[in-house]
């Protein structure tokens, strides 16, 4: 036991000084109960009441809001169209990030969005098109996906202004680590209404428990 003890203090004193101040928050949010879905949308995805869009079955986006840098090189992403669904039906990305959208169905598929964030239209591609139809995701903000041929699909791209963010399990329950220490605001997104937000104090090599009820 002493030795495991002390292995694990010289493993944890030649960790460089960046990733001893890195610091961590976990927590629960108290996602909403999931509406009653349409027979159309009895699988995962996105579906919309009252002209509020939410991610069926429902998770929570938690992310830290504060004046961080934008990567560089280029960051990429992934949205996959499969079995005539997007795969993930939300995905949250920073902003300057481009994101490919391989189609793995035997059909075609048309990738488009009139969201205000970002308005595109891919154009009908199969899964053989090289290279692989993608989008640059610059501008903070919602995006909402559909494919003009199958007019169930739908997905949302939250680009955010910052590379710290998670989506939730199905239980509400988050974790974001390698934060920088300081004063932010830590929110959490519910759907494209709800978004809670609290203030919190991040101290370098803790974890913040911070829950959203």
């Amino acid at each position: 036991m002493r030795a495991t003890r002390l292995a694990a203090f010289v493993a944890f004193l030649a960790l460089p000084a960046a990733a001893l101040a890195q610091a961590a928050a976990e927590g629960r949010v108290t996602l909403a109960k999931p509406p009653h879905a349409p027979v159309m949308n009895k699988r995962y995805g996105i579906v919309a009441y009252g002209g509020v869009l939410s991610p069926f079955p429902p998770v929570a986006v938690v992310y830290l809001e504060g004046s961080f840098a934008r990567p560089a090189p280029e960051p990429r992403a992934r949205m996959v169209q499969k079995d005539l669904m997007f795969v993930p039906w939300i995905l949250p990305v920073q902003a300057g990030t481009r994101v490919e959208f391989p189609n793995l169905d035997d059909t075609y598929h048309n990738i488009f969005s009139y969201s205000p964030a970002k308005r595109f239209d891919l154009g009908r591609y199969r899964s053989d098109e090289r290279p692989i139809p993608s989008e640059l995701f610059d501008v903070p903000g919602l995006v909402t996906l559909r494919c003009d041929i199958h007019e169930h699909m739908r997905a949302l791209i939250l680009v955010l202004d910052t590379p710290h963010f998670a989506v939730s399990d199905a239980d509400g329950r988050y974790r974001l680590v390698g934060l920088p220490a300081g004063r932010f605001v830590l929110k959490a997104w519910l759907d494209s209404r709800t978004t809670l937000e609290r203030p919190v104090l991040l101290a370098s090599g803790a974890t913040l428990r911070a829950d959203f009820p």
